[in-house]
């Protein structure tokens, strides 16, 4: 799904589906950037049923992403990985700088 220069794997489409109908089936997934982590900034998501005016949506409106956080992951991936090792929401991410070894903090 391809919108705003923000992608959702099909994977990650899934799983969110999936987590929203087990989990919170008023709720949207929400996806925010925020200050912290060992690198200056780091990856939220969170169920939410409280949106604003100048969200935006993604994956026909299960998703939505504020403005500013937005900015932050323009042209970015989001994918969903299961493996022996864990599984978890990956954000690919071509604007960051650096990031830490757990990959869900990072530096613009």
């Amino acid at each position: 799904m391809l919108d705003q220069n923000f992608t959702i794997t099909q994977n990650a489409e899934h799983k969110i589906k999936e987590l929203l109908v087990t989990e919170a089936p008023e709720s949207r997934f929400r996806i925010r950037v925020l200050g912290g982590g060992c690198s200056g900034f780091k990856y939220d998501y969170k169920f939410d049923s409280n949106l604003a005016k100048t969200d935006k949506f993604f994956a026909d409106g299960l998703v939505v992403i504020d403005e500013l956080s937005l900015t932050l992951l323009m042209n970015s991936i989001l994918d969903y990985h299961e493996d022996l090792g864990g599984a978890g929401f990956i954000v690919k991410n071509p604007n960051t700088s650096a990031k830490c070894g757990c990959g869900n903090s990072f530096s613009i």
